[in-house]
């Protein structure tokens, strides 16, 4: 299965949401135990999770749960949760070190697969180790915790080093893509494909979305465009028939040119159509 390009956020609070959260065409949905649920809420959330995930454990592929982080008073009973339910994806907010992502795997004793939140700066100066943890899938870039974290003026230029950083980090570890963070204007259009756009600047392949709406949006901005998906498949079909340099369009046709192809052809296949 192509991994996901959107992950939507639903309040674990808020298991009436979970249904049309998972109809609502993202990739993935997180069910979110850390900061869309009050502290008086969070055994309830625990409860409505593991009840509704019983029920849709056909669906685990697609079914992401956002624990408390791992100095909170929740870490602890969420990972509980994770074992006892038998839930197979996490995501763990505030990942500073490598240690963090171990005790999970240990105390879920399960073929659990981590998505690390990076959103503080300890989170980026170890994220190299965080990324070659055992039971990581990709990492999560949470932007808006990291600005906050790091007193950042609002400029996306602060976030050019992080980027770069958790990229990087999730190619040498030979790992899915990163994913994005969430863009706050739910109903901005243009401001959710700018972020994207900076976001793949830098190699990431997904986002975090907070509204269905917003799904959608980021699913057509990922879509190759018709003229690229069939220069790809020329790109392809004149490399499969030729015993050494080809050239199209009076370009020459060598292995980057080829990795593009077939790069762009697997965006088709990963971006539902419509």
């Amino acid at each position: 299965m192509p991994m996901p390009i959107t992950y939507l956020f639903v309040p674990g609070n808020r298991p009436e949401r979970f249904d049309k959260a998972l109809a609502a065409g993202a990739g993935a949905i997180v069910l979110d135990l850390e900061d869309a649920v009050a502290p008086a809420d969070k055994a309830r959330a625990r409860a409505a999770i593991a009840d509704w995930f019983t029920v849709h454990a056909d669906q685990a592929a697609r079914i992401v749960v956002r624990i408390n982080d791992a100095l909170s008073p929740w870490f602890a009973e969420d990972l509980a949760l994770l074992k006892s339910a038998g839930i197979g994806q996490v995501m763990l907010p505030k990942t500073e070190w490598q240690a963090q992502v171990d005790q999970v795997v240990a105390a879920v004793q399960a073929q659990v697969r981590v998505l690390p939140l990076i959103e503080t700066a300890r989170g980026v100066r170890n994220v190299d180790e965080i990324a070659a943890a055992d039971g990581v899938l990709r990492l999560v870039f949470g932007t808006l915790d990291y600005a906050v974290d790091l007193g950042l003026s609002g400029d996306e230029t602060g976030l050019i080093y992080p980027a770069s950083r958790i990229a990087i980090a999730s190619r040498c570890a030979e790992l899915a893509a990163p994913v994005a963070g969430v863009t706050p204007a739910i109903d901005d259009e243009a401001r959710i494909r700018a972020d994207l756009a900076f976001a793949r600047a830098f190699g990431f392949a997904a986002k975090l979305c907070i509204h269905p709406k917003q799904v959608a949006v980021i699913h057509a901005a990922v879509r190759p465009t018709p003229e690229e998906q069939a220069w790809a498949e020329r790109v392809l079909a004149l490399a499969a028939g030729s015993d050494g340099a080809a050239q199209l369009d009076g370009k020459m046709i060598d292995r980057p040119v080829v990795l593009q192809a077939e790069a762009i052809l697997a965006r088709c296949a990963a971006a539902p159509a419509g």
